[in-house]
């Protein structure tokens, strides 16, 4: 869709620059960049339209860009994990990787010039960075399982692909899905845990059962953000696992599209999300809006869902529906790789498994399909000793956003620092159950601090008469089954106080008792 520059809605600052050139019309200039280099780019160019081919250029680290991949229900092979090791190689200390949120990859430290080199390498062994950035339906998720859990309902992965294949045109860039009015999460699951963080997405797809049928229900318009924290709520729409899935996903993010410019979603970008234009104009003018679109009559949803299970975090051994075959979930300490790590979990996977790996929306990796008789052996991998399939309570459930090191939204460093609490933490205290934290370098809350248990959001903070590091703390968010956003419960906690008020509060509210 092309914005109308003559129209009388004021445009805000990144509608005037789609308008002006959208992002997907830089891909012949890619090579252009490389050669006259980021210093020499137009403003525009760098800071919004290369996000569309996944590349993010940093303030906190000039001329070292992440390139942010697309990785759908985060699930990939031994030989693209070698690629991503291999790329991020040449750059020595610079170069490194995380596991996101969305079970996707981003790779760090990549430099401009290379980006040519990079892409041809991606795109050998299957791999795009389209449309993963800005206003785009960013990384698609699914169980982590998918496929091989004994116990799950639906097999997610061929709706993934096919979804990705829809909105990015299979890697070549689709104009008609990229330029929506914000982000848009979409989130499909086949399992019973809520492995989809269903909630927090603005388009999911939950199992449900319809008169014996298997089949999805649809939840709309959820998401974190600086401006509002939004909980999905039911389209009260049923769909079956096939196309419909597909067919109902085109259909929302056209109405999205194409009416964000008369309802106001392209003037304010902080009520941008699809939960403004529901809130506009209700659930039921919603769905009739894209039963138009469809051209025909949508299902009503089921009575109840299938999310019957507490949340899993798929760590440690676990038998596959495949007999004799066991899939085992390895602990990335926040998500954080360097090249080293990569190629040796490759090699794992190829060694032990059939060379697959899959992401987790935790931030870890699962190896499956290791043969029973093989899984000792695969224990006492020297690896193992970093990468536990056990780790202590608090380390093992914790998650992070980027945070200051890499981020300029980031108000505070996030990965080492909540890295280091949770294991000083673990040592100190007998804690008898996981506790999820959850920290997020700033109110954008990538790292999804209303989801943990305990959530902690960057911000400043006073002490001694100082401005400081400091921490938001948000208590109660619970994923699964009943699924529901906690809440902000103390402000502006320096970080340097941080380690005796979690000491406390998970003493008092979590039953844990001094070692």
């Amino acid at each position: 869709m092309t914005v109308a520059t003559e129209t009388k809605v004021k445009l805000n600052k990144i509608e005037k620059i789609k308008a002006e050139k959208h992002g997907l019309d830089i891909k012949e200039e890619l090579t252009k960049f490389a050669e006259i280099g980021w210093e020499a780019m137009n403003e525009d160019d760098l800071i919004v339209r290369l996000k569309w081919f996944g590349i993010f250029f940093r303030p906190v680290t000039p001329g070292k860009f992440m390139l942010r991949l697309r990785i759908p229900n985060g699930i990939f092979t031994s030989e693209q994990m070698r690629t991503f090791a291999e790329i991020i190689d040449r750059y020595g200390e610079d170069g490194s990787a995380d596991i996101t949120t969305r079970q996707n990859i981003q790779l760090r430290g990549v430099h401009l010039q290379d980006i040519p080199e990079i892409f041809q390498q991606l795109e050998a062994v299957g791999i795009t960075s389209i449309q993963s950035g800005m206003d785009n339906v960013r990384n698609l998720t699914g169980s982590p399982t998918a496929g091989i859990d004994p116990d799950e309902l639906f097999d997610t992965r061929e709706l993934n692909q096919k979804l990705q294949d829809l909105i990015t045109n299979k890697g070549q860039g689709n104009y008609e899905f990229s330029n929506l009015p914000r982000k848009l999460n979409i989130a499909v699951d086949g399992a019973r845990d809520n492995s989809i963080h269903a909630e927090i997405n603005d388009i999911a797809f939950i199992p449900a059962f319809k008169d014996g049928e298997f089949g999805f229900n649809v939840l709309i318009g959820g998401y974190l953000s600086a401006q509002r924290c939004a909980e999905s709520i039911p389209m009260d729409v049923w769909v079956h696992p096939n196309d419909e899935v597909i067919e109902l996903s085109a259909a929302i993010l056209s109405v999205y599209s194409e009416n964000g410019l008369t309802e106001g979603l392209r003037e304010n970008r902080g009520k941008s999300r699809l939960m403004w234009l529901v809130d506009k104009w209700g659930m039921n003018r919603f769905r009739i809006e894209v039963e138009k679109k469809l051209g025909k009559s949508l299902y009503f949803a089921a009575l109840q869902d299938e999310i019957t299970l507490e949340k899993r975090d798929h760590l440690g051994v676990h038998p596959q529906k495949q007999e004799g075959y066991s899939y085992i979930g390895i602990h990335i300490p926040v998500g954080h790789l360097m090249a080293q790590d990569m190629f040796e979990i490759a090699r794992l996977a190829e060694i032990y498994g059939n060379g697959e790996i899959r992401a987790t929306v935790e931030q870890n990796f699962i190896i499956p399909f290791v043969p029973n008789d093989k899984v000792e052996t695969f224990l006492s991998e020297p690896i193992l000793q970093r990468y536990s399939i056990n780790p202590t309570p608090l380390t093992r459930s914790l998650i992070s956003c980027t945070g200051s090191r890499y981020c300029n939204f980031a108000l505070v460093e996030t990965k080492q620092r909540g890295l280091q609490l949770a294991q000083e933490l673990d040592a100190e205290l007998n804690i008898p159950d996981r506790v999820r934290i959850h920290w997020t370098g700033c109110p954008n809350s990538c790292g999804q601090a209303q989801a943990g248990d305990i959530g902690l959001m960057g911000t400043k903070a006073k002490k001694d008469g100082q401005v400081v590091e400091g921490v938001n703390l948000f208590l109660g968010g619970k994923v699964g089954k009943d699924a529901h956003l906690g809440e902000l419960k103390e402000k502006s906690i320096p970080c340097d106080d941080l380690k005796i008020v979690l000491k406390d509060l998970l003493i008092n509210e979590f039953g844990a008792t001094t070692k």
